[in-house]
């Protein structure tokens, strides 16, 4: 289990949109889904652009350069990209979004 991190405010996340943020200095992004906020890695596993410059569609963020979709349940993306981007656990808390942020390696 990782730990609880302050993300947003819930009001701030919008259907459709996506909100670009650094928390633990790891690039996330939220979106609200059917009512539901979601984060994900903001990070294109295809090329390493920015996804939050790119836009939601049928449950997926697509990403502006080349256009691979990556599901927002399971981050399982389409070609060109081949690896899945991170998909955190969103947690609300009255009007705060919280995101669990994995432990870090203590190698």
């Amino acid at each position: 289990m990782g730990t609880l991190v302050f993300a947003a405010k819930v009001e701030d996340v919008k259907e459709g949109e996506i909100l670009p943020l650094i928390l633990q200095e790891t690039p996330i992004a939220l979106t609200r889904v059917n009512g539901e906020v979601r984060a994900f890695g903001d990070i294109c596993t295809h090329d390493d652009g920015p996804l939050a410059e790119g836009y939601i569609e049928d449950r997926c963020v697509v990403c502006p350069r080349h256009g691979a979709k990556f599901d927002l349940e399971t981050g399982k993306p389409t070609f060109p990209a081949v690896k899945p981007i991170p998909i955190y656990r969103v947690v609300i808390q009255g009007d705060e979004v919280w995101i669990e942020m994995p432990e870090a390696s203590l190698l």
